[in-house]
């Protein structure tokens, strides 16, 4: 499975070996295209790759006048912006390492973050980013400085400067005599940390990732390698850059040379594309769920004779697809006939238009399994999403569907420079220069994942068909939404019960669906406060109900919308070992409980479903 060692050194013969070198070798390459588009003051703006260097070494600069060493760390709290990649680029280039923390997370988990990490100096997007850290400000013995992207108004005090004063005092720094720049560059060298992701563990204590510039360099290029993206390409950009597919995606912008788009916000997504044309875009499933629902509702409208004319060309753009599967029909090739002119010509097309996707060349679905009827739908359209797997830890995609090999189900074959092997118990084991090395501050969290000859234990179990990975299980009790969001359900069950006198038991449920639901059980204390009622009569209770949504409401409030508890379903009864629910040690056996309820749990999810804690 994997390339052998004299293949990929030939392969990584002409590759930067540091983000800094890659960064200055696309700034030197074509200085004058254009690097990346914003939406700002009504229009479309564009930056060039000299214009963005021109702003990263004032950011650079202004970070060593506030005392940045090589190797500092410098946490970034913020949503997906221009400014987001001009501070990493300015950290990078001062020596320093970048921390991405999700715009999310609540302020008790930015605390450990910056007090783990031990950052000298805050990024903060605006007012209520600042406003969310200020109270922490005296626990944050390690910061030295912060920074404030946009806004700054009243209540800013002395915690933060603006990004353009910082911006100003490092060209006062890069003017002054005797300062170089590119020495504090020149101190990163491969084997230096690039960045530290922090992801969460089963525990629910987040791990921060150490990933360094080889990491990075080896997995940008090979990634590059297997997509064929060039300068050619414009991908618009709106996943998280705290996420380390975000992150990869900024990156192969910067070494191929594409243009990249960011994102106005979820809700602009569809108008963002409509105005920009990408010719690729990176979604969670979530977003991919949402497209085909909204193309659904918009084929079930207009006359009789329009739906029919829309399900004969969804039908036979599906036909077509399926050849192109099967080997039958070249991709891009006229081999479709007729009928497939006609119904690409007078549907297709337009549909893909209406998406704003009528330039696209593909679609890259991550960050959880993406259903395969739903992949199958678009390849029909036109529209080809393309899965791959990875993690923080192999710095995003270690297995990639391509453009001319790619089985839906699957999340395709490995990248050059990983090698992987499946365990005995089925895990997916992997290893190369892409995958890293330890945790940050955590060597037990370190020996327990990683071998010592480089082996990574990825916790997922998964097979390996021609070649083709296909995930078939998780080995922790990790939950990954539709959205991507990892989720550890123990520390939110424990939660629950810590806040309610009324609960026995919980379980937290929302792997591969759009946000978290539990199912509960009741306590003696219970039926001791509503009048000695048991079994369904104490489930069904309007008052229980709306005392235990009082409860999870508590909890709520101190997670992140994402991991939030949207809705519950109390059971009429507690799980027990003789039923199969717990094991010896009363631990609940999850995989069980979920089988044997699922209908209640998927009822959760439907409009109109259960009304407990909705």
């Amino acid at each position: 499975m994997s390339a052998p060692s004299a293949q990929l050194g030939d392969l990584r013969k002409d590759e930067p070996r540091t983000a800094v070198a890659m960064w200055k070798r696309r700034v030197g390459k074509s200085p004058d295209n254009v690097a990346f588009r914003h939406y700002v003051e009504g229009a479309w703006k564009a930056t060039t790759f000299r214009q963005a260097d021109t702003a990263a070494r004032e950011i650079a600069a202004g970070f060593i006048a506030l005392g940045l060493l090589p190797g500092d760390r410098v946490c970034l709290l913020a949503q997906t912006r221009l400014e987001w990649v001009l501070c990493d680029l300015g950290i990078l280039l001062a020596g320093g390492v970048t921390v991405p923390i999700y715009a999310s997370n609540t302020a008790e988990q930015c605390e450990f973050i910056i007090r783990d990490a031990g950052a000298k100096i805050l990024i903060c997007e605006d007012d209520a980013q600042r406003d969310k850290l200020l109270p922490l400000r005296d626990r944050l013995f390690t910061v030295t400085g912060a920074v404030q992207l946009v806004g700054g108004g009243p209540g800013a005090g002395d915690f933060t400067r603006s990004l353009s004063a910082l911006r100003a005092s490092g060209r006062e720094w890069l003017a002054a005599p005797g300062h170089d720049l590119d020495a504090h560059a020149e101190t990163v060298g491969p084997e230096a940390m690039f960045t530290i992701v922090y992801t969460s563990g089963t525990t629910g204590v987040p791990k921060g990732v150490v990933l360094t510039h080889e990491n990075l360099t080896s997995a940008i290029c090979s990634a590059g390698r297997a997509m064929h993206v060039s300068d050619d390409d414009e991908q618009y950009l709106f996943l998280p850059l705290a996420h380390i597919l975000g992150r990869e995606l900024e990156w192969a912008g910067i070494e191929t040379g594409y243009v990249t788009v960011f994102s106005r916000g979820t809700a602009s997504i569809k108008d963002d594309l409509v105005a920009t044309h990408p010719t690729f875009m990176a979604g969670v499933p979530r977003i991919f769920e949402k497209f085909y629902s909204g193309v659904q509702g918009a084929l079930a409208q207009g006359s009789g004779m329009k739906r029919r004319l829309a399900a004969w060309a969804i039908a036979t753009g599906g036909a077509h697809a399926a050849a192109i599967r099967a080997g039958k029909v070249g991709a891009g090739s006229g081999g479709g006939g007729l009928r497939y002119w006609l119904a690409d010509k007078l549907v297709l097309s337009k549909l893909r238009a209406r998406l704003g996707l009528d330039r696209c060349r593909f679609l890259i679905s991550g960050g959880a399994p993406l259903a395969s009827e739903i992949a199958e739908f678009f390849h029909g359209t036109g529209l080809l999403v393309l899965e791959g797997y990875g993690l923080t830890e192999t710095t995003s995609a270690a297995f990639l569907n391509r453009l001319d090999k790619f089985r839906f189900g699957t999340v395709g074959p490995t990248l050059d420079v990983v090698e992987t092997k499946i365990a005995d118990d089925g895990e997916i084991l992997m290893r190369g220069p892409s995958v890293f090395r330890q945790y940050y501050n955590n060597a037990a969290a370190t020996a327990e994942s990683v071998e010592p000859d480089g082996w990574f234990h990825s916790g997922d179990i998964g097979v390996i068909e021609d070649g083709f990975l296909r995930i078939t299980d998780r080995k922790k009790d990790l939950i990954v939404t539709a959205g991507g969001k990892k989720i550890a359900p123990q520390p939110l069950e424990n939660a629950i019960k810590a806040a309610s006198a009324l609960v026995s038991q919980a379980l937290v449920y929302g792997d591969k669906r759009p946000y978290c639901v539990a199912l509960v059980t009741l306590s003696e204390e219970a039926s001791k406060r509503f009048g000695g009622k048991t079994g369904s009569a104490l489930a069904e209770a309007p008052e229980v109900k709306a005392a235990l949504q009082k409860d999870i409401d508590t909890v709520n409030a101190k997670l992140a919308s994402f991991e939030s508890i949207k809705r519950f379903a109390i059971l009429p009864q507690d799980l027990t070992e003789a039923s199969g629910e717990l094991t010896p040690k009363l631990s609940v056996k999850r995989k069980v409980v979920i089988d044997k309820y699922r209908t209640v749990l998927e009822g959760l999810y439907k409009p109109g479903g259960p009304p407990a804690g909705d």
